[in-house]
């Protein structure tokens, strides 16, 4: 699952020296699989507004979660800026659902990148772990920033909506997974947790001791601007129920937000999916 970018990097030029700092802009957005007995909440309906929400906000880095590979393919075909990387979770090649992360082109420049799924045998294409009623999996790229020459890691991620022991063990692979994979590098971890805060697997991503790695800040309670949006991330394609907030972007303290939102945008009567896109603009210190 190992891939490199082959790429020459960019030149830093002298008006962008590596020791400025310029906010980087990072989304979680759970599209919802491409479904036809959907009928008007199918994706035929959605996928010009998906496309519209990760081009309209400026973004850097998507992490979508329940993209199917022709879903990946029309989100590519409308926003040419962007590369991806990822695979289908079933396979490990284009089965299932994908976790895939977009990136911009002109900011930043992809080194490396791999994909290992939540189970006992997270190296193993395919494998269902736990109790878990899908394959669940995550996507990671180490890339450079080519505008400041800075260095990070990016984690993408999509629980099991059932297992409870899945998502508790996978709240612990993920942790020793990015302090094995990150190293000492800063990073940052998206997904649809499928999991309140209130819950073990919350604690165990954020918590700051008796863990493995460096604590995951919740970028919804570090941003230096109040929150803008509903609270609930989750609206099950009913946004006037009290909803759920599962996803998150979660940080590393090398990072300061200045800003989060859950936005909560409908084109007309039509919503993009049943989960609100979750966004945070960022700066690594």
């Amino acid at each position: 699952m190992l891939g490199a970018c082959t790429q020459k990097s960019a030149k830093m030029t002298a008006a962008n020296p590596k020791n400025i700092t310029v906010p980087l802009r990072a989304m979680t957005f759970n599209i919802r699989f491409e479904d036809a007995g959907t009928g008007k909440n199918s994706w035929q309906n959605r996928k010009s507004l998906v496309a519209g929400t990760m081009r309209f906000h400026d973004l850097d880095l998507i992490g979508l979660q329940e993209a199917l590979r022709s879903q990946i393919d029309t989100l590519q075909q409308r926003l040419p800026e962007f590369n991806w990387i990822g695979v289908g979770r079933d396979d490990g090649a284009n089965g299932g659902e994908f976790s895939p992360v977009f990136y911009r082109k002109n900011r930043l420049k992809l080194l490396r990148h791999s994909t290992f799924w939540l189970s006992e045998t997270p190296e193993i294409a395919g494998k269902m772990g736990w109790d878990a009623a899908c394959n669940r999996v995550v996507t990671w790229g180490f890339f450079e920033d080519i505008v400041t020459g800075k260095q990070f890691y990016f984690f993408n991620t999509h629980f099991d909506h059932k297992g409870e022991t899945a998502r508790r063990e996978s709240a612990k692979l993920v942790r020793r997974k990015i302090a094995e994979i990150a190293a000492d590098y800063p990073a940052i971890l998206v997904g649809d947790f499928n999991a309140t805060e209130d819950t073990e697997v919350y604690q165990t991503i954020t918590r700051k001791e008796n863990i493995t790695g460096k604590p995951l800040l919740d970028a919804f309670y570090t941003t230096q601007q109040a929150h803008y949006g509903p609270l609930a991330s989750y609206n099950g394609f009913k946004p006037e129920d009290d909803g759920r907030r599962i996803d998150y972007i979660f940080v590393h303290p090398e990072w300061t937000i200045r800003k989060h939102a859950i936005l909560a945008e409908r084109f007309g009567d039509q919503w993009a999916s049943d989960h609100f896109a979750v966004i945070a603009e960022m700066e690594l210190r």
